[in-house]
């Protein structure tokens, strides 16, 4: 079992990774360790690049942003703070270049129309420039634990390779071939553009036109110096992630989808040497009548449809009662015959005799009282067939609970039977969506096994 406390309080874990397949729930995992290590005394930071800003609507935030904004509400003891932003790509690249380049040459290459179109959505970047934050964020060492919520892409282990990827593209042969004119200079790097690049130049400008390809050739000779810059610090952070104050953690749905790329997750994690530090099996389904299986909830449901018309061979009145003690209208009808028969002479006795009376009003009122026993029974009957109808729909929710239950811990067996060195943490499925610090308190419970039962 994967124990989280201890990693929370360990003061030693600095970086928390979280990572996993998009939709599994990383951004509220992220959010949900942010509060409870807070809260656990922890001066917290959660890094997000979630564009669906969640995180933000959860922690009570207007927005987030490039600047790290603190979260009100938190119950922190010794100290605790928690602080929250969102990853604003473009401009995590304009302050690398700012940072790195005098005044002139930074207003050149922000102005650049190839720079503008590569730092808003060249391939990688986004997972480069988290890099990039982070590094950044650990460098100033304001907070002793950073929480990283992983970019949404195909794949979640893409900002590993980002460094990697930027580093060929600007070690690669074009790249090469656009700089060297301006490492040579003068004339002579006019004339080796002129004759070393004239039929490259001449194809590409026709496939992506002149000025194109001259924005292209400005950018890069305004980022020479810089180029060295943007390895050196990948290759720094990448370290970090495999330093003992890394965890990563991956997460998961009780899916067969999400678990494959969840192994897939832990296999490559281990080739790049980064430290697991367990599975979080997010949204897992339970049953507080487990004792129920499907079949026999499924079999009790087509036994109530099977009696659900109750059966009118002896009458509605013979479901509650019996001849014996419900008299029939002849009775009374019989027992009321006399008093009528004597005409007018009759009615003075009866007047005058108070027993008559009382059995000629005793009839009456067991008429009627025979009346409302009809109609209530008609009431019985009614209700008795909801009540079928609503049992037996409950059943049929209950065996495909089940069915559910059952999937998901086999799915479950699979992968803990491929990879049975992994720790694993169940978060049980919450009834609605998390949209508060209360929420986020109710997930961090769960994460460290102080869940309750789910709806």
């Amino acid at each position: 079992m994967l124990e989280l406390d201890p990693l929370l309080d360990d003061r030693g874990t600095r970086i928390i990774v979280c990572c996993g397949a998009g939709g599994v729930g990383k951004t509220t995992t992220a959010a949900a360790l942010g509060v409870r290590a807070a809260e656990r005394g922890r001066r917290v930071v959660v890094l997000t690049i979630d564009p669906a800003r969640r995180l933000a609507q959860s922690m009570g935030i207007d927005s987030l942003d490039n600047t790290p904004r603190k979260v009100e509400g938190i119950k922190g003891s010794d100290g605790g703070e928690l602080h929250a932003m969102m990853l604003d790509m473009k401009r995590t690249f304009d302050e690398i270049v700012e940072a790195h380049a005098d005044a002139g040459r930074a207003r050149a290459i922000l102005e650049n129309p190839f720079y503008q179109s590569l730092s808003a959505g060249f391939a990688g970047t986004q997972e480069y420039m988290a890099m990039e934050k982070l590094g950044q964020l650990r460098a100033r060492d304001e907070w002793d634990l950073i929480v990283v919520d992983t970019p949404p892409s195909r794949s979640a282990l893409d900002f590993l390779d980002a460094p990697k990827r930027l580093g060929s593209f600007l070690d690669g042969k074009f790249i090469k071939l656009l700089m060297a004119p301006a490492k040579v200079g003068g004339r002579a790097g006019m004339k080796f553009l002129n004759v070393g690049m004239s039929m490259m130049t001449g194809t590409l400008g026709k496939l992506l036109g002149g000025q194109f390809l001259k924005d292209v050739q400005t950018f890069v000779a305004a980022m020479d110096t810089m180029f060295g810059g943007f390895r050196t610090r990948a290759d720094a952070t990448y370290k970090l992630l495999q330093a003992p104050g890394t965890a990563f953690l991956v997460v998961a749905t009780p899916e067969r989808d999400a678990l494959r790329e969840a192994a897939y997750f832990v296999e490559r994690l281990a080739a790049e040497e980064m430290p697991l530090a367990g599975l979080v099996l997010n949204r897992v389904h339970g049953s507080g009548a487990a004792g129920l299986s499907a079949e026999r909830a499924r079999a009790a449901a087509e036994n109530l449809d099977g009696g659900r018309i109750v059966d009118q061979g002896d009458g509605k009145t013979g479901e509650r009662g019996s001849p014996a003690t419900d008299p029939e209208p002849s009775e009374l009808a019989t027992a009321a015959a006399p008093a009528v028969s004597a005409g007018s002479e009759a009615a003075p006795t009866a007047t005058a005799d108070p027993a008559a009376q009382h059995d000629d009003t005793s009839a009456v009122r067991d008429d009627a009282t025979d009346d409302t026993d009809t109609d209530a029974t008609d009431v019985d009957a009614e209700m008795d067939v909801d009540v079928r109808h609503l049992t037996a729909g409950l059943l049929r929710l209950h065996a495909e609970r089940m069915r559910v239950l059952a999937r998901e811990q086999h799915t479950r067996d699979r992968f803990t039977a491929r990879h049975p060195e992994v720790a694993v943490a169940e978060v049980a499925a919450l009834p609605g969506d998390v949209h508060d610090l209360a929420g986020l308190r109710a997930i961090g419970d769960r994460l460290t096994g102080g869940r309750t039962p789910s709806a």
